[in-house]
């Protein structure tokens, strides 16, 4: 496929996009194929020779749709029914254009200084204090993971580390291997299966703490089992709370554990994967009380802020806390030019290359208005001023 070619194929797949986002509704939602389905359709082995682009166009009707669950169909009720849009999809394709590997400034400078920028609007949108601001000048900032399961794991390997050091600072004697099978983490038992799966592959114990009658994980609970974890030996030095359960939307306290954690020398990460996009209408912040307290906060814009998947925003108070426990010397990296003007480390996640996602975000944050429609849909246009296009889109989306 030349430029000509794909200039030409490019205009026919976004009308076919385009149509099958308009007509959505008028697709059946679940699909009615058996599995193994698609394996009968296809060819057995890969083809010697290259198609003709028409019939691998015709096969997305053919072979692709008739398997589709149809997850932005108004009439899909599970799940997360907001994660694309018309912004987020044009900034898709310019990042697959570029498709540079941003692993640091120098590798790719744009996409660091993008993601710096676009996570600084992210946390003032939320309302999140100024710590994790990178133009706080600090050492806090944000990063883009792929998903809230990852900024579970990643935190609770910066905790460990750091409780290590800190641990071997009052034990020298004591190896890290002691202090690991010392070390216990506590997290809601309504909190989503990634805080047991992040115990387990950081090699640490995880203890789900029961909830009030709200759902809700309280002071109370997490004190109790300090208590009763530090006198049989163990280390408390993580706590995951939850800002929207999956079971039951439920918002673990705050200000209570962060109380506690502060005076206890635990780290607080904050899950809010599900509800935090909530949190851009200053109504629902009250839910948010204690947020200064956290070491970390995490939410996905997949979820409802009509960015694609994958795309998973995590803020950290000090992110050196992390890169420190994941030093690695790569020698394709090299490091930032001395300048005025700081640039972050990004080893905080396991990926060594970053991809210029922020080109994604950023076309959704500066096309459309907020508090977004599918937030409040049915309230007057001077409580939510969004675009009447844009409002009766969703409106109509969430009609009967």
């Amino acid at each position: 496929m030349d430029a000509d070619e794909f200039r030409r194929a490019g205009r026919e797949m976004i009308d076919y996009v385009a149509d099958y986002l308009e007509n959505i509704r008028d697709r059946q939602v679940t699909p009615s194929v058996q599995q193994g389905y698609l394996r009968k359709l296809v060819p057995e082995k890969a083809p010697q020779t290259g198609e003709a682009w028409e019939d691998v166009f015709a096969d997305v009707e053919r072979v692709i749709m008739p398997g589709v669950t149809h997850w932005h169909s108004p009439r899909f009720h599970s799940y997360f029914p907001s994660a694309t849009s018309y912004p987020a999809i044009l900034g898709d394709i310019l990042s697959d254009a570029i498709s540079g590997l941003g692993f640091s400034w120098t590798s790719n400078p744009a996409s660091t200084e993008l993601e710096t920028v676009v996570m600084d609007w992210l946390a003032h949108m939320l309302g999140l204090p100024e710590h994790f601001l990178f133009s706080s000048k600090g050492p806090g900032g944000g990063v883009i993971e792929g998903s809230a399961s990852e900024a579970s794991l990643m935190t609770i390997l910066g905790a460990k580390a750091k409780a290590i050091r800190e641990t071997k600072a009052k034990h020298p004697d004591w190896t890290d291997g002691q202090i690991t099978d010392k070390l216990i983490a506590y997290y809601s038992e309504q909190a989503h299966s990634s805080a047991q799966r992040a115990t387990t592959l950081a090699h640490v114990t995880g203890r789900g703490l029961p909830t009030d009658e709200e759902q809700s994980l309280r002071g109370s609970s997490l004190a109790q089992a300090i208590e009763e974890d530090r006198a049989a030996g163990l280390i408390p030095f993580y706590v995951l709370a939850t800002s929207g359960t999956t079971p039951h939307c439920a918002f673990d306290n705050l200000t209570e554990l962060g109380a506690i954690c502060q005076a206890e020398e635990l780290w607080l990460h904050v899950d809010a994967a599900y509800a935090g996009s909530a949190f851009i209408c200053p109504e629902f912040r009250h839910w948010m009380a204690g947020v200064e307290c956290v070491d970390s906060f995490n939410f996905n814009p997949h979820k409802w802020l009509l960015v694609n998947f994958d795309c998973s925003a995590l803020w950290l108070k000090d992110m050196s806390l992390i890169s420190q426990a994941l030093d690695y010397n790569c020698p394709i990296i090299r490091p930032n030019p001395d300048s005025g003007e700081a640039m972050p480390d990004f080893r905080v996640h396991f990926r060594l290359s970053h991809l210029f996602d922020f080109a994604v975000v950023s076309f959704v944050l500066l096309t459309v208005l907020f508090p977004l429609p599918f937030i409040c849909p049915f309230l007057p246009a001077s409580a939510c001023p969004v675009d009447s296009i844009t409002r009766s889109h969703w409106a109509g989306a969430v009609a009967p």
